[in-house]
């Protein structure tokens, strides 16, 4: 029997006039070959498919199946699933069954994503970003009002609850008022104990207890494992190192000058005011620079105290300077090319 190919390819050449004599020539076949095919003496050769070998997960196969359909929208780990199906009798290797995981998890339909708006005034995001490791480490503070998504960003060489406070200072001073909450990751500056007085009700570093009762809002933690709960922060943070840090580090880079925090928060609050609050954000279809006029109303007035002097957040001004003096703003963000 010839291929399906072979068999198409006579019926073609035929129908465009070609001899038996020519096509057998051309297809290396005999003629009686053509003759048989074209009389339809034989029938068209069809694809078989092969039945598969069979696999040591097909007695766990749809036991996995289950159990990851059981589990969704979170995942199971395959770690988790090797040893429950080793448990059944699974006597293959944990490698065939990550792919079977893998494929399975890919045909699931994605979790439907809910976006959380908060009222104007009502909180504020704050995180951590690693920016640099090693010797000479560097992190970003960066907070975000959760109505406007103004932002606020600070860079400075450690993370600890000192350099937060100080920062958080600076960043409700930029704002020009402070939100009912601040909403943390589970970071060990914030929080000591999480439920240590009860479901919810967590056992926060005394300095920023105090700073709370300060300023007048309330820290909130989001939940362990859940990004998404602080993800205005998430997202800037990612838009802060694909738009800022990295085009910053390149571009100082090639002209061979070295980074410090002093150029770098120089570099930052002009991109800050200039470009940070002035893109349009796609879910609000709004700026920040226009929403936080709305938002700034509804914000707590800030305390009789002022921010920490020790920094290198202290040159950073409250918005509404930054506006009104246009001359002294120039000079401040003066930095060499």
């Amino acid at each position: 029997m010839i291929k399906v190919e072979v068999f198409m390819t006579i019926w073609v050449l035929h129908q465009q006039g070609a001899s038996v004599r020519e096509i057998a020539r051309r297809l290396s076949v005999s003629r009686n070959t053509v003759r048989r095919y074209l009389r339809g003496g034989e029938e068209m050769p069809r694809y078989v498919r092969r039945s598969g070998r069979p696999s040591k997960l097909d007695g766990v196969r749809a036991y996995l199946e289950r159990r990851i359909d059981q589990a969704l929208p979170h995942r199971l780990p395959a770690t988790v699933l090797f040893r429950e199906a080793r448990a059944l009798g699974y006597t293959g290797g944990e490698r065939i069954l990550r792919q079977l995981v893998s494929a399975r998890y890919a045909k699931a339909p994605p979790a439907p994503v809910v976006r959380y708006e908060t009222d104007p005034g009502e909180q504020m995001q704050v995180d951590w970003a690693v920016i640099r490791r090693g010797s000479a480490p560097l992190s970003a503070f960066v907070a975000v009002l959760g109505y406007s998504r103004s932002t606020y960003v600070e860079i400075v060489d450690n993370e600890r609850i000192d350099s937060l406070l100080g920062c958080q200072s600076r960043a409700l001073a930029y704002f020009g008022g402070v939100p009912r909450k601040v909403l943390y990751d589970n970071m060990k500056t914030v929080v000591i104990q999480r439920g240590a007085y009860g479901e919810g009700v967590h056992r926060f570093h005394a300095g920023l207890w105090d700073q709370a009762k300060t300023y007048g809002f309330e820290p909130k933690l989001c939940a362990p494992y859940r990004a998404q709960t602080k993800g205005k922060v998430e997202r800037f943070i990612r838009y802060f190192r694909e738009c800022f840090w990295i085009p910053l580090v390149t571009r100082l880079q090639a002209a061979s000058e070295a980074l410090t925090i002093e150029l770098a928060n120089a570099e930052l609050r002009r991109w800050l005011v200039e470009t940070a609050d002035q893109r349009r954000i796609r879910e609000i279809a709004a700026r920040p620079v226009d929403r936080l006029t709305q938002e700034r109303q509804a914000l707590q007035p800030l305390p009789n105290t002022t921010a920490p002097a020790t920094g290198p957040g202290t040159a950073i001004w409250p918005r509404e300077r930054l506006q009104r003096s246009p001359q002294v703003y120039q000079q401040l963000f003066e930095v060499h090319a």
